[in-house]
């Protein structure tokens, strides 16, 4: 499993899968990035159509090595929920040349780690390898992407342990049981509304040809991208990728219908009862998406930049406005409270605002001080001190993540799926630097009513003394 990272797609609100690298930094002027890792990407196209990205970064022998596919929960249809996840799966499974779970004994054998995730927006499978066995592994994952194969019994196995999954990471979890109530009574049309592990009645008629139709329609070359980053050369990468990738048969791709989300008419509430120690409240506002980040950002894409700043006021530091307004004091209502906002997706955004009550306060008390701290914003502005703190904690942060080949390669696979440049993530940190008090100020007034807002509350329930779920099977993929 990837690490889940706040404040950008919604997929970091999935319980047990990926999501794209958070934005981080700004401040005035843009702090220096060593010239080796901030502009060094070259993009290629392959003969059959697949993007190749090489970000070279010689500061250490090892290299990066992964796939993105554009697809994801939110390509699935009605009736087959999780089956982009299960065939992430399956790919572990066997193709022409491998045995089911070969791939994974071969690139151990290499010196490598490797795992896959899914997301609403995406799939993804990555190896970090020493950087002389990259030309090996590219050949294991080109073979897997066009001739994944193995038998139904296969399947037959691995939907089990997919199940469990779902019972670990949601069912047996009354916070990410919350979470996915929340998300599919905020989105109704739009296919957000989907858990990515998939509904339960839905895994249970998953049939294997679900997964291979999945593959066959989506798994195209001309909707993937490569992504190496590491110790090595740019033109070598490209003609391994030539010989492996460049290979496959190009396809079509199927349409993709638009699905835009309706505007929302008043307050929806949903309650979960679940055993808990402590209730819980979520509270989900419908917020614009960044969709550009060149000179033709939309007022729209402004808004969400700012709706981000305004989510690291709230809560992106230690002592942050939510922790000390709510969390401390004699008066405080609040063991924890968080924001976040997801704009960078294919799909429509929310701002998520979250809050544990604390003893003998209830979730209604949570929820009306998790929204006064909005209206607080929206009425006295903030401190451009306190802007800058959060601004210079950003650029900080980016510059540690560029340390990181598996962040360089994470960044750049995450902006190919969104169809953004290669320089985006130094685009959008320019365009938060920009953002001024009185925009924080202005969204905060704008996109906080009751017409864009759903409430989910966990009503706790008697814990049942059941013991521990046993630990799943070894060599079981849980991710």
């Amino acid at each position: 499993m990837k690490r889940a990272l706040t404040l950008l797609a919604p997929a970091a609100l999935a319980a047990c899968l990926a999501c794209p690298p958070a934005l981080a930094q700004a401040a005035a002027p843009v702090s220096p990035v060593p010239a080796a890792v901030s502009s060094a990407a070259q993009q290629f196209t392959l003969k059959n159509g697949m993007q190749l990205i090489v970000q070279p970064d010689r500061r250490a022998p090892t290299a990066v090595h992964m796939v993105w596919v554009r697809v994801g929960a939110m390509d699935e249809v009605d009736g087959t929920s999780g089956v982009a996840h299960a065939l992430e799966h399956m790919m572990f499974k066997g193709s022409k040349r491998l045995r089911p779970g070969e791939f994974s004994r071969r690139v151990a054998a290499l010196g490598g780690q490797e795992n896959a995730f899914t997301s609403w927006d995406y799939t993804g499978y990555y190896q970090q390898i020493p950087a002389s066995r990259l030309q090996e592994v590219m050949q294991l994952e080109a073979d897997r992407f066009a001739h994944n194969q193995w038998p139904d019994a296969e399947f037959t196995k691995e939907i089990e342990v997919i199940k469990e999954e779902r019972r670990m990471r949601t069912e047996d979890n009354p916070r990410a049981l919350l979470m996915e109530q929340l998300y599919a009574a905020s989105y109704v049309a739009f296919p957000y509304h989907r858990p990515i592990i998939g509904w339960m009645g839905d895994l249970d008629a998953l049939t294997p040809d679900d997964v291979r139709a999945f593959h066959r329609q989506w798994y195209v070359p001309g909707n993937a991208v490569v992504v190496v980053a590491g110790d090595v050369d740019a033109a070598q990468v490209r003609a391994w990728a030539e010989k492996t990738y460049g290979s496959i048969a190009a396809r079509a791709l199927p349409v993709r219908k638009p699905r835009p989300e309706p505007a929302q008419r008043g307050i929806r509430r949903v309650e979960v009862k679940a055993p808990a120690e402590q209730a819980y409240v979520a509270l989900a506002f419908h917020v614009p998406r960044i969709a550009r980040v060149d000179e033709g950002m939309t007022a729209q894409d402004r808004d969400a930049l700012a709706l981000l700043v305004l989510s690291a006021v709230l809560s992106g530091y230690d002592g942050a406005r939510l922790e000390r307004a709510l969390t401390q004091g004699a008066s405080r209502v609040a063991d924890s409270a968080n924001s976040g906002a997801s704009v960078l997706g294919r799909g429509p955004g929310l701002f998520l605002l979250t809050g544990v009550p604390a003893a003998g306060q209830s979730a209604e008390a949570v929820e009306h001080a998790l929204r006064a701290q909005v209206a607080r914003i929206a009425q006295d502005g903030v401190d451009p001190a306190e802007l800058e703190r959060v601004k210079t904690q950003w650029m900080a942060s980016n510059i540690y993540e560029r340390d990181s080949v598996m962040n360089q390669a994470q960044q750049l696979g995450s902006y190919w799926v969104l169809g953004m440049p290669l320089d985006a993530e130094d685009r959008l940190l320019a365009q938060l630097r920009t953002i001024t008090p009185q925009q924080v100020q202005d969204v905060a007034a704008r996109y906080f009513g009751d017409d864009a807002l759903t409430v989910a509350t966990l009503r706790p329930q008697p814990l049942d003394g059941k013991p521990p779920r046993p630990a799943p099977a070894p060599g079981a993929r849980l991710h």
